[in-house]
């Protein structure tokens, strides 16, 4: 099982970036999106279940947006208005079989490498 982040980089205040997450081996209930910046612990942002509903973090609603290509298994995160607190580097995760807390990255078995978004200002 391998999930595999890409799909950041290095953008301005305001600008958009996409990042994606292949899961290869398997498919999760629920796939989520978290990030951690320098000094601060990881930040549940999104997640996705399989039934399609979805849940965000405040700090991102309205801004971001999870989807996902069943075909590919593959889920996305769409990042709007990007600011500089945004920069950390972003994280996908997977589980399957808890019911409780969606957005505890400690109750996600499956994660992917992380990829680096930093936006300047």
């Amino acid at each position: 099982v391998q999930l595999q982040a890409s799909g950041g980089g290095l953008v301005q205040a305001g600008d958009s970036l996409r990042l994606a997450c292949a899961a290869s081996g398997r498919t999760f209930r629920e796939m989520a999106w978290f990030r951690q910046a320098p000094g601060k612990e990881r930040e549940f942002l999104a997640v996705r279940r399989s039934d399609s509903t979805t849940y965000y973090a405040e700090s991102v609603k309205g801004r971001f947006t999870i989807s996902r290509d069943k075909a590919k298994n593959t889920v996305y995160l769409q990042m709007n208005s990007l600011k500089p607190e945004d920069t950390a580097v972003y994280y996908c995760a997977g589980r399957d079989g808890i019911l409780t807390g969606i957005m505890d990255a400690s109750t996600y078995r499956y994660w992917g490498q992380g990829t680096l978004v930093t936006v300047s200002s």
